[in-house]
């Protein structure tokens, strides 16, 4: 992830307010897009494709639309990078910051939410596949906890912490190694633990020189439910954060963080 590109993105008022406009609600349309700026068609695909180039942004198509997601991830790591190193005290620093960490209304064309991230890692796709699927890796990167699964479609997909506890439960419901995982997601922490089942979608793509993009879709939750909005205030910024951190270092983010 490039920090110039993501500064050069958010130096240009124009770029800040479409990132607002997907804060207040995300899984926009360009057409929903433009009309909110004094400007022409063209000239609001040329400032998405920039945010879309630094990892601002995140792009899904449904059916012949085209939806954008505002991805808090480059923007967690500025704050790690520039900020939370030089301040033991970040709730006044950070209070801008917060809000577009916190992503906002994601709100597709049926109007349920849905959370959309983008990372890109410095790692080999087989690579971040197993950081993804075993739990040697999830481990030191998903709260402590270990993945049980063996990947057959149907069978079960949980989370474990290391007293032997499930924390969050699931089933296996396509796996396409190294490029595809989807499972049902159920957390067993109160009050989320009232929720119903959700999906999550992993997809790996490689790139040249060893990089490798990863995007997750977490969807089909009833609403503004516990669990997305556990989950829209940081909880996958900080799992796809600390995954990228450990890939690329060799050890995760301190957890202070």
């Amino acid at each position: 992830m490039d920090d110039e590109a993501v500064f050069r993105a958010l130096a240009d008022p124009s770029r800040r307010r479409l990132l607002d406009l997907l804060f207040e609600r995300d899984g926009r349309t360009l057409s929903e897009l433009e009309v909110e700026l004094p400007m022409t068609r063209f000239g609001v695909m040329k400032h998405l494709r920039v945010l879309e180039e630094a990892g601002l942004i995140a792009t899904r198509k449904v059916g012949r639309e085209k939806l954008h997601y505002l991805n808090p991830v480059p923007i967690q790591f500025i704050s790690d990078r520039w900020i939370n190193k030089y301040s033991a005290t970040r709730v006044s620093a950070l209070a801008d910051l917060k809000i577009v960490l916190e992503g906002g209304h994601r709100m597709t064309i049926d109007s349920r939410p849905r959370l959309v991230y983008q990372i890109i890692i410095k790692a080999p796709q087989e690579q971040v596949w197993q950081a993804i699927t075993t739990p040697e890796f999830t481990a030191r990167y998903y709260y402590g906890s270990t993945l049980q699964t063996n990947l057959a479609v149907g069978s079960p997909f949980s989370y474990h912490m290391p007293d032997g506890s499930p924390i969050i439960e699931g089933e296996v419901l396509a796996s396409e190694p190294p490029n595809r995982l989807v499972h049902s997601y159920h957390s067993l922490w109160p009050p989320m633990d009232e929720d119903a089942p959700t999906k999550v979608t992993w997809e790996l793509e490689a790139m040249p020189e060893g990089v490798t993009k990863v995007t997750v879709i977490h969807e089909d939750f009833q609403g503004e439910t516990a669990t997305y909005k556990g989950l829209q205030s940081g909880g996958w910024t900080w799992i796809l954060s600390n995954m990228k951190t450990l890939l690329e270092t060799g050890e995760p983010m301190p957890q202070g963080y």
